[in-house]
């Protein structure tokens, strides 16, 4: 269960110590002094140390001393007799755990192993949890267009209830940011927002990682663990890909979100947390209902409120906006100068489908980044490649071989189409001016074509 280091100048108290804490199946490595403690410890990590105060060559004290500049996370317990108690009390002002007084019974440094390493536990997960909210702290939501204001107006609606959230839409469009934008404006946002991939575990591994399991509960399950339910107790759980969670799971999952109640794996004991569920997917929920794979119950409690993100290929206008966030936040990030994109560049990438939506931008900036010979600027003729490499072939060959006054048509009044009219955001998303989109659809009517109405 743990490896734990025993260092104490009396071979009888090592050896009868290791045997008791070897019984309850902890790995167990003995050190006669100071020094050889030293020598273990820069060999190897061990999550617990006990030694002995009074010791040749090097005192307890000392020894905590340096043990905490080798491995300031190992939590350290001191044995002392009657006399030197005051010396483990100033040990524990030093950074010791706690102390246990000679003689003692098998029973008594059992229960303070025990609960010594639970607290070591402990203070790795909360540490873990802190850690995790830095990496996920929330991100701008980033656009302009009309469907981006719309969903941050939602975000901002849905952040004032504890109501349960569906975020839909295509791989990379941002459900996550969505989902953590939510939880940063709501009043859960000072507790833990945990997230789990539900396509990538087993169900039972899933079931263990949402709520739990106690000690022994199946192979392999040697202590007690917190599922993410319980540790997300006043915050947010985020379930990615709520679509891929097994059948199996599915009514417990319904229970926690009608009655905030589950048991570990392997314990009779309920748990009652306050935790808001926001759960995305990529698939059509309703369709997998229809064919028996998703609970109609459980998706009528999902889909209390839906979000539907659109694909980037729908908002292509926001492209510009999107290409300066992740400019700067990789200059950021690097310590890099910023890089420009030049407009070439950004009308180019307006032109592509985006099969990969955001996410596949911001990778093909990290290239441009990297591979960019120009200095301070993205060129287009550095991306173009990559974009007809990954793009739809079929697009592509179909304009082979066209005259490119008919390709700048094609593509003018396919914008125009996509923004439904919309002279000033088809030219926003062209690069062109208004009137340069006008004199266009002026001299293509001119010559008897039907062309979609065109608002200003």
């Amino acid at each position: 269960m743990a490896r734990i280091l025993i260092v104490d100048d009396q071979e009888l108290m090592r050896d009868s110590l290791a045997a008791t804490l070897a019984r309850e199946n902890h790995e167990v490595v003995s050190a006669a002094d100071g020094p050889a403690a030293l020598a273990r410890l820069n060999e190897r990590r061990f999550d617990l140390m006990i030694c002995d105060l009074k010791m040749p060559r090097m005192t307890g004290i000392e020894l905590l001393q340096q043990a905490r500049r080798i491995r300031p996370e190992m939590p350290v317990v001191m044995m002392t007799a009657f006399a030197t108690v005051s010396n483990a009390v100033e040990a524990m002002k030093l950074g010791a755990y706690d102390y246990i007084q000679k003689p003692f019974e098998a029973d008594e440094i059992k229960l303070l192993v025990e609960r010594t390493l639970e607290h070591s536990r402990l203070v790795r997960e909360n540490q873990a949890l802190r850690s995790m909210t830095e990496v996920n702290a929330p991100r701008p939501l980033v656009g302009s267009s009309q469907v981006m204001n719309e969903i941050r107006a939602r975000v901002e609606l849905l952040a004032r209830s504890n109501v349960t959230v569906l975020i839909c839409g295509e791989s990379g469009t941002g459900k996550e940011v969505v989902a953590r934008a939510i939880h940063a404006a709501s009043e859960r946002r000072d507790r833990p927002m945990l997230a789990v991939n539900c396509a990538a575990l087993s169900e039972n591994l899933l079931e263990s990682e949402l709520f739990g399991h106690e000690k022994g509960a199946f192979t392999g399950a040697d202590r007690l663990r917190r599922g993410r339910f319980e540790l997300a107790d006043g915050g947010t759980i985020l379930l990615d890909e709520i679509s891929e969670i097994a059948p199996g799971l599915q009514a417990k999952l319904l229970r926690v979100l009608q009655e905030n109640q589950f048991e570990r794996v392997g314990s009779s004991i309920t748990q009652q947390v306050d935790v808001r569920v926001i759960a995305t997917t990529n698939r059509n929920l309703e369709a997998a209902v229809a064919e028996g794979r998703f609970r109609q119950d459980l998706y009528y409690r999902l889909n209390v409120v839906p979000i539907e993100l659109p694909p980037l290929r729908k908002r292509l206008e926001d492209i510009p906006e999107l290409c300066r966030h992740f400019l700067h936040q990789i200059a950021r990030r690097d310590r890099s100068p910023f890089r420009h994109i030049e407009p070439e560049a950004i009308r180019l990438l307006q032109r592509y489908d985006w099969p990969g939506n955001v996410r596949e931008l911001q990778n093909i900036l990290e290239r441009a980044c990297v591979l960019e010979t120009q200095p301070g600027v993205i060129r287009a003729a550095t991306i173009e490649p990559w974009l007809r490499r990954t793009g739809s072939p079929a697009s592509i060959s179909d304009l082979a071989g066209k005259p490119l006054a008919e390709i700048e048509k094609q593509v003018i009044l396919s914008t125009l189409e996509k923004f439904k009219g919309h002279r000033a955001r088809t030219a926003s998303a062209l690069g062109i001016g208004v009137r340069t989109l006008g004199m266009k659809l002026k001299k293509w009517r001119e010559e008897g074509q039907t062309l979609l109405s065109a608002s200003a």
